[in-house]
């Protein structure tokens, strides 16, 4: 009897009821049997050695593929198992898996936890396994099979109690484990990894539960790719904002006063405020109108936005008042913008009218979720929203990304992409019900995009339930992508809270909601720039820009302190060393700070009206007018990050 299979080029072949997906790789060539991990049948995984007993679409996963990388971090996490119940046979275990950039197991032992100081220990096992190199078998468990054999491990109890009936799993000599996908074929696939680290996890993610340790590692199928990954995260390590942020004594998280809310020391503030400075004057230059709104608001205005019925689990609990008011803390400005709005009548002369603020929000995140200035429960957004009339929108498009743009330069953000987000047209009725609204608006936003001469890409399905939007994604310094800007086209809130203007024609007409925020919340953003420019700022964003360092306290200290009162006068942010330490150690200290310029006066520099000149990063100095550098360091800053 045999089978038909279809390849990914639609070419159909019949073979041998029972062929396994090895002897079909063996017979297209022995360059894809050796490359081969595994196969997809009809979509499902299937085992590289496992019978295929009916027809269907088959796909070969090789190692040079993501999928294949994942079957071996999968095989990584099942072989770090299998190790650990061999050096710790009471060890019991939660979960493992693949992840994005290698696995982990969860396990648990009465008699002390695995430790960082294990990991050797347990990779050296790892080793024996691979090299002894036993076949990794799939099994069927049923359930009261799967009952019985972790009778004694309290949370595999509860996946067998979760699971269907029979269970897959894979066997490796006494050692068995669910697995319900497919693992490497061998082991010897996994000769290179490498265990990372330990941290504890809550069983199933839920902090009411026993906290469990995660051991975390990677693995390649080549030898220079984990040497690669090794780079990768050392680089990560390096750029840490959160490492970084102590370091620098930017900003820390009080556990005392609870996590996601970040203090911001002096030197992180200065950033801060320089940052907020220069938004606030480049949208006022550009027509917005800043303001401040309250962070608690009514319930009610919150219902009427629709943020109750669909931001619910975000939002902290509502705080009663008494006599049936509710207040809740906010989670987006845009309600109290349309306030704004809604507080005068509006005429179609006013439009577009532009409202802006850095606006406070509060986010309810749950303590795993969050992390240093990028994750928080309290965020201030660079938030705005410009009220348009619909003829008016393809042109106050481009007004908004043109600023984005702009800003970006200032900054030296230039890795980004542009994303249209439509509404997916086989499936219209989850979004806003007008469909001319939505063929002209993301006509209107295509058309904007075209005149600018940008290169983007269309994304179907990715619109918001009330109107489509453009993301621009950038690239961080680890080469992750990430949403940095939005501009959102809003038809519902118009409509949900009644918005008119008096059009030329003595009419009320419904206005568009642009919602754009330019550089997103300031945590967010200061955290992107942290690891963008590695706490080495530029000039006009750093805490210190320059540090002053006399040669001797009783000669120099007059001409340092008359040298600080020009560059202050000159708008920069200067700092003396006076402390009573040699020379040498103060030129490393501010270069440990990463102070742009170090300036250092002696005899030499006070006779002549000068000042050596030495900048971060270079071991060299220069020895420069006073005037001179003040008028050179003012043009630098002037000119932003271009």
């Amino acid at each position: 009897m045999s089978i038909q299979i279809t390849f990914p080029d639609q070419h159909q072949q019949d073979f041998e009821d029972g062929v396994t997906v090895s002897a079909i790789a063996s017979g297209i060539s022995n360059s894809l049997a050796k490359k081969a991990v595994a196969g997809k049948l009809d979509g499902e995984f299937i085992d590289l050695n496992l019978p295929i007993e009916h027809d269907g679409a088959l796909e070969i996963i090789t190692k040079d593929s993501d999928e294949g990388l994942q079957i071996l971090w999968q095989t990584g996490a099942f072989v770090l198992a299998a190790a650990l119940k061999e050096l710790y046979p009471d060890i019991h275990f939660g979960q493992g898996a693949a992840i994005e950039d290698g696995f982990y197991y969860d396990t648990d032992r009465k008699d002390g936890q695995v430790s960082a100081d294990d990991l050797e220990t347990v990779a050296k096992k790892m080793r024996e396994l691979i090299k002894a190199n036993a076949a990794l078998k799939p099994v069927l468990l049923s359930r009261a099979e799967a009952f019985e054999m972790f009778k004694n491990d309290p949370f595999k109890k509860q996946l067998v109690e979760a699971a269907g009936d029979p269970i897959k799993g894979y066997q490796l000599g006494d050692f068995v484990d669910f697995e319900s996908g497919v693992l490497a074929p061998s082991l010897s696939v996994l000769k290179h990894f490498s265990l990372l680290s330990v941290a504890g996890a809550y069983w199933e993610g839920k902090s009411s539960n026993p906290m469990l340790q995660r051991i975390y590692g990677t693995a390649y199928f080549k030898e220079e790719d984990l040497v690669e990954d090794a780079k990768r995260r050392q680089e990560a390590k390096d750029r840490d904002h959160r490492v970084i942020g102590r370091d620098l004594d930017l900003f820390f998280v009080d556990p005392e006063v609870g996590a996601g809310l970040p203090y911001w020391m002096p030197n992180g503030a200065t950033i801060r405020r320089t940052i907020e400075r220069y938004i606030v004057d480049k949208e006022v230059a550009d027509g917005y109108e800043h303001v401040y709104t309250p962070v608690l608001a009514n319930l009610d205005l919150y219902k009427t936005s629709g943020h109750w019925d669909h931001y619910r689990e975000d939002m902290f609990p509502p705080m009663d008042m008494g006599d049936g008011e509710m207040l809740e803390l906010r989670p987006m400005n845009c309600p109290s913008h349309i306030q704004i709005y809604k507080h005068h009548i509006r005429s179609y002369r006013e439009l577009p009218l532009r409202i802006a603020e850095l606006g406070q929000m509060h986010r309810y995140e749950k303590s795993g979720a969050l992390s240093g200035l990028q994750r928080v429960r309290e965020m201030t957004l660079n938030d705005g929203h410009t009220f348009v009339a619909l003829d008016q929108v393809q042109e106050e498009f481009k007004k908004i990304l043109s600023l984005i743009m702009d800003v970006y330069k200032d900054f030296n953000i230039n890795d980004y992409t542009f994303r249209l987000s439509y509404r997916d047209p086989a499936n219209t009725e989850k979004y806003f019900d007008d469909d001319k609204m939505w063929n002209q608006s993301q006509t209107m936003l295509k058309a904007a995009m075209d005149e600018m001469g940008l290169d983007y890409y269309e994304a179907e399905g990715e619109a918001a339930f009330y109107g489509p939007k453009l993301d621009i994604q950038t690239k961080t310094a680890l080469g992750n992508e990430e949403t940095m800007s939005t501009i959102q086209l809003d038809f519902m809130l118009p409509e949900r809270f009644d918005l008119t203007y008096v059009g030329n024609d003595g009419e009320d007409h419904r206005p568009v909601m642009i919602h754009r925020g330019i550089v997103g919340t300031m945590e967010r953003f200061v955290s992107y720039l942290i690891e963008m420019y590695k706490g080495a700022f530029p000039t006009w964003l750093a805490p210190t820009q320059v540090e002053l360092i006399p040669v001797n306290l009783d000669l120099h200290m007059d001409y340092v302190k008359e040298l600080r009162q020009k560059m202050v006068a000159a708008g920069l942010r200067v700092k003396i060393d006076d402390r009573n330490e040699k020379m040498g150690y103060k030129i490393r200290e501010a270069q440990t700070k990463k102070v742009p310029y170090t300036l250092v006066v002696g005899d030499k520099e006070m006779g002549e009206a000068g000042v050596a000149v030495r900048k971060y990063g270079e071991d060299s100095t220069t020895e420069e007018s006073a005037k001179m550098f003040i008028e050179s360091i003012v043009a630098e800053i002037g000119n932003y990050s271009r």
